[in-house]
Formats: C-alpha cells, sequence, structure tokens
C-alpha cells in the first residue's frame, strides 16, 4: 500500500496543476467579438448563428499547455483556435493577423488541415476523428516555440521564427512575429456545421 501512495502522489499532483478556464455551467471570464456566436449547452460552449470570436479575457498565456476538447456535428466544419494575441482582440480578423490560428478543418490540404497554423504550417499527420466523436488538441507554448498535438500526435512543431510561405490572400493571416504570451479565442467560422468545445484547461510547463 505504501508504494502505491507514492506512485499515485505525482499523478495527482499533476492533475491538480491543471486548471479549467471553461467552467461548465457559463461563459464566466470569456467575452463576444463580433457576434454572439456562442452559448453553453450540455456542459459543452457551442457555436451558433454568425460569425466572431470567444476569447479569454482573464489572462495572457504562454508557457504552458493549452488543452482543447472538441466535436463537429458534421464533417464540413470548419474552425479554430487562437494563441499568442497579442492584445485584447476588437474583432475576429485582428486575431487572425496578429495572432495565431489553430486550425480545425478535417476537409482540407495540409496547410489548413486540423493542428496546423492557417496557411502557414503543413500538418505532419492526419489524426483528426470522424465527425461526432471527441478530439484532443494540446497545445504547446513554450517561448516561442508551439507544438499542437492533436489526437495524441504532433501535427505542428513550429519553432516561432523559422520562415513560413508567403501569404498569398488577403484573409490570409499576415505575416510576422507574434508574442510569446497572449490571449487565446475560439472561432466561430460559418453556419455549415456546430462546433462543441467541451473543455478548454491550462497547465503550466515544468520549470
Amino acid at each position: 500500500m505504501p508504494l502505491v501512495l507514492v506512485l499515485l502522489a505525482p499523478m495527482a499532483a499533476f492533475a491538480q496543476q491543471r486548471r479549467q478556464l471553461f467552467n461548465g455551467r457559463d461563459l464566466d471570464g470569456w467575452a463576444w467579438v463580433d457576434n454572439e456566436g456562442f452559448r453553453v449547452e450540455d456542459g459543452s460552449i457551442r457555436t451558433q448563428g454568425s460569425k466572431g470570436m470567444l476569447w479569454y479575457t482573464r489572462e495572457k498565456i504562454g508557457n504552458a499547455t493549452l488543452r482543447v476538447v472538441y466535436k463537429m456535428s458534421n464533417p464540413k466544419g470548419n474552425s479554430g483556435i487562437f494563441i499568442r494575441i497579442p492584445d485584447k482582440p476588437p474583432t475576429e480578423r485582428y486575431a487572425v493577423h496578429n495572432g495565431i490560428e489553430v486550425q480545425i478543418d478535417d476537409n482540407e490540404d495540409d496547410w489548413h488541415y486540423s493542428g496546423t497554423f492557417y496557411s502557414m504550417t503543413k500538418a505532419r499527420a492526419r489524426p483528426h476523428k470522424p465527425a461526432g466523436e471527441w478530439n484532443t488538441f494540446d497545445i504547446t507554448l513554450d517561448g516561442l516555440r508551439t507544438i499542437v498535438h492533436l489526437n495524441g500526435v504532433v501535427v505542428t512543431d513550429y519553432d516561432g521564427v523559422s520562415p513560413v510561405p508567403e501569404r498569398t490572400k488577403t484573409y490570409e493571416p499576415e505575416r510576422k512575429p507574434r508574442p510569446e504570451t497572449g490571449y487565446i479565442g475560439l472561432q466561430n467560422h460559418d453556419e455549415r456545421a456546430v462546433i462543441y468545445f467541451r473543455e478548454v484547461s491550462l497547465a503550466p510547463l515544468k520549470q
């Protein structure tokens, strides 16, 4: 019995370090921009109505692992997780061009697939689960470096400074440096599918 207690103690301590940013009941600590495109339903944040973004207002995030558990109502779903937004975003477009969008899309090419930085990094793998099943992002922000695991598989590992492909469309993110820490957000991109976010939590990196 003493041996069991010794083994379980570190695991329990690590579990206690993970903080829930979404309380499962309401949008306390979160704010809309552009449109009221989100509501809480059955313990999850879900998209609704027009395009927009929901962002976490209480702190900038860096040197931590952000976990987001989500699912799409049908295969046409398109959304994203914003990280490294340098200031309070007045619009979703501000987040697109000044932060980083971690894509949610199971249909596009390897530059626009779930877990990539939209149009800037190429997917190393395509581990997205089908519509209706829960997927888990673990997005590690380590200084300027960002590592994106999707369902336990590395999709993106970007050092924050290496060149990325040139911008070819006006709606693609501007190519410029991003900060080590910033606000995060959830995207409501279109009305073709509902996106559900069951968990948004945070764990600090081990020093």
